[in-house]
């Protein structure tokens, strides 16, 4: 839910740049219809079958709940109206920082609960494990041919698209130690842990 509000905050400044692959999902929802949840829904379920295929180790309950989950979230806030709309001033930048705090934060937690990664992080392990690539070297491939693809049907791409992921990683690293200490604190508190842990 966090993860689709901070995607949907960026929607309402898209003039500025998105992720690449809200780049994608909005290019082809103004090419083809539908909404950009219902195409972030149908992207991840196509690259949960290519994961399933050649990496099935990575998907996990909650790969499908992300894959179901995060577009109809995103579009059921849109549907809202509540977000705040471009400005085309400074104040346009606050408001997709804000959208991409969020992201990262609920990314973190998300993975931090480890029941699986998310389909699109799925499909760029199932490449690192593929091609040999290191996983950063993999994220930036398929997120440059992601990115061009959205590009090529009319997504939004402009500055924020290229620094996008420099902002979130460092926040989402942040958010994911965090919510790992407080979900291994209860653990913590348990007297024949702390036993076997002397």
């Amino acid at each position: 839910m966090i993860f689709a509000l901070g995607a949907a905050i960026t929607v309402k400044v898209k003039h500025l740049g998105l992720h690449p692959w809200d780049v994608l999902n909005v290019g082809l929802f103004e090419q083809f219809g539908l909404t950009i949840g219902s195409w972030s829904v149908l992207c991840g379920l196509v690259l949960l079958t290519i994961s399933w295929t050649k990496a099935r180790q990575y998907i996990s309950i909650g790969t499908f709940l992300n894959a179901a989950l995060i577009g109809p979230f995103m579009d059921f806030y849109l549907w809202l109206d509540f977000l705040p709309t471009a400005t085309h001033t400074w104040v346009d930048y606050l408001i997709i920082l804000s959208g991409i705090i969020l992201t990262g934060i609920g990314g973190g937690m998300y993975v931090a609960a480890g029941l699986g990664a998310g389909p699109r992080d799925g499909f760029m392990l199932s490449i690192s494990d593929t091609t040999g690539l290191s996983v950063s070297k993999a994220r930036i491939l398929v997120e440059s041919i992601v990115l061009l693809i959205g590009f090529f049907i009319g997504g939004p791409v402009f500055v924020v698209s290229f620094i996008y992921t420099f902002i979130q990683s460092p926040i989402f690293q942040r958010s994911l130690a965090f919510f790992k200490q407080v979900i291994n604190q209860p653990k913590m508190r348990d007297p024949q842990l702390q036993k076997k842990a002397l």
